[in-house]
């Protein structure tokens, strides 16, 4: 598991970042950073006159923490939204229910590989990036 400091020296020297460099920065599809986006309000890449997201070295670093919340620790979406809120002090202004998210341990509970898990973990998420685009028209 890479530290926040590896992931922090992996970024380039400069502050705004299209998509497709943090996509390949942080190893995670496009359309999962702007499905991201939607769920997590600490993720909010600037706009630029042209209207493409551009991220900052704090969202890059926040891609990287949600990554590893989902895919190493085995959160849930609303269970790593939730942890991120709490670290940055702003958990009261989720309204999510506490049981909305489940603790990673009983998710460890079904006997899956760690390459099984992130494979559904995968699937997961492009499967509700699909949702997210039908659902916009």
């Amino acid at each position: 598991m890479a530290s926040a400091a590896q992931h922090a020296s992996a970024i380039p020297e400069k502050n705004l970042f299209r998509i497709g460099e943090v996509s390949r920065l942080t190893g995670t599809k496009a359309f999962v950073l702007r499905y991201w986006e939607t769920e997590f309000p600490t993720l909010e890449p600037v706009k630029s006159d042209s209207g493409h997201r551009m991220y900052r070295r704090q969202d890059i670093e926040t891609v990287f923490e949600i990554k590893r919340l989902l895919y190493e620790e085995g959160f849930t979406i609303a269970g790593a939204r939730r942890h991120l809120a709490e670290q940055s002090g702003t958990a009261d202004a989720l309204s999510e229910s506490a049981s909305a998210a489940q603790p990673p341990a009983r998710e460890r509970e079904h006997g899956l590989t760690r390459s099984q898990r992130k494979c559904l973990l995968d699937l997961r998420e492009e499967l509700l990036a699909v949702l997210t685009l039908l659902e916009g028209q």
